[in-house]
């Protein structure tokens, strides 16, 4: 009995800590997701007071965190966005793949944590955050941009890379053999694929299924769907994740804007969790031997980033203020870094991956916000001096394109 009072003071007061730092965040408009992994390095092991009778809880709660991640993401987008997106910006998918990955998988084989460290800490640095990105972009009132669409491209083509990305790690850190680990590939791909021609085609069917005018059912059904097929990802080792992505893609319509709604409130809280519980098995004391590489990955990987934004809206022509204000907006890294790199943590593959990916998603969120803001005024000043400087560009020229650019910003 006493126990059971310890526990729910213990977790009481975690939740509470997690609410006051969410609040302290959202005054000062920045991500609350550093706050949480500082929370967590504060309360595991080698912080300042470690949690007890409630760590057993807060492990399942964060399970259920990453799942409702990942659910929420697939019912932002219908499967037609996601052919069509696939379709049209494949190329810019690509370039910010070997652009942004390859410094990671780089960095861990100059370390010498061997190949699957490597191709972890690749989708760690590779993925942008998603859920930071979408706050900057209403924070700073460019959702109406004409570059807009196409940081939105680059993040549903980076969402959809992780269903076949997730399982292939999985395999990787199970030690799975080549054959085993191509079977998980194929069924990955293949399941994928089945959910997209299935969400095209019979789409309103499943959505009708699942759909009820009461609240409680509707958020019962469609949670209970999600975890279903969760576990049986896993246990095909797909990942429970991509199982909660691929049912969030098969809903549509009313019943994804429903659960959307109901399920917030849900996913805001089992995500602290999991940042927090990822902050856990992080001892704060091993993150100062791996900062100074931490930095020098943030710093590579925010110019190849900002490289990438560029490329990708000039292909989609837009003006280059725009181009610069897409690849700033992209630095952020957040939750699925932090996904990943939970994953190798778990299987203990090397020590040292965890606190690095804290360090590095710590540094990038907090960059990611100063980087949409100021990249693109930085930029235009540079290129204005240079421009002055050159005899061969009219006067009022840039002055034409920044306006040109202006179109339809809100």
């Amino acid at each position: 009995m006493q126990s059971s009072a310890v526990f729910l003071i213990e977790f009481g007061c975690l939740i509470l800590g997690l609410g006051l730092l969410g609040r302290f965040a959202g005054r000062f408009r920045f991500s609350p997701i550093p706050l949480y992994l500082l929370a967590g390095l504060a309360f595991g092991e080698g912080g300042l007071l470690p949690l007890g009778a409630s760590e057993d809880f807060v492990a399942v709660g964060a399970e259920i965190g990453v799942i409702l991640l990942l659910l929420m993401l697939g019912l932002e987008y219908t499967a037609t966005d996601l052919v069509s997106h696939l379709r049209t910006h494949y190329p810019a998918g690509l370039v910010d793949a070997v652009l942004n990955a390859l410094p990671g998988a780089v960095l861990a084989v100059l370390l010498g944590w061997g190949p699957v460290a490597a191709v972890v800490l690749a989708g760690v640095t590779w993925v942008s955050s998603s859920g930071v990105i979408a706050k900057i972009l209403g924070d700073l009132g460019r959702l109406g941009n004409r570059e807009t669409p196409a940081i939105l491209s680059i993040l549903v083509l980076e969402d959809l890379s992780m269903a076949v990305y997730l399982p292939i790690v999985t395999a990787l850190l199970a030690g799975v053999g080549l054959a085993a680990g191509g079977v998980t590939l194929a069924i990955a791909v293949g399941v994928l694929t089945l959910v997209l021609v299935l969400a095209v085609r019979f789409g309103r069917l499943v959505s009708r299924f699942v759909s009820s005018d009461d609240p409680e059912k509707l958020l019962l059904v469609v949670l209970g769907v999600t975890l279903v097929v969760a576990g049986v990802a896993q246990q095909l080792q797909v990942s429970a994740a991509v199982g909660a992505f691929l049912v969030g893609i098969a809903l549509s319509g009313e019943v994804a804007e429903g659960a959307t709604s109901l399920l917030a409130p849900l996913r805001d809280l089992f995500a602290a969790v999991f940042f927090v519980f990822f902050g856990l098995h992080t001892d704060p004391a091993s993150i100062p031997p791996v900062l100074l590489p931490a930095l020098a990955l943030a710093a590579v990987t925010t110019a190849t980033k900002i490289a990438t934004g560029y490329w990708a809206a000039r292909r989609a022509g837009i003006g280059p203020r725009g181009r610069w204000r897409a690849g700033g907006t992209l630095v952020a890294r957040g939750e699925f870094s932090i996904v990943i790199a939970g994953l190798a943590v778990a299987s203990g593959i090397e020590p040292s991956l965890g606190p690095l990916a804290t360090a590095y998603v710590l540094i990038l969120v907090l960059l990611g916000p100063l980087t949409a803001r100021w990249t693109e005024p930085l930029a235009t000043r540079l290129t204005g001096r240079s421009r002055r400087r050159g005899a061969s560009v009219p006067p009022g020229a840039h002055e034409a394109l920044d306006d040109h650019d202006a179109v339809g910003r809100t």
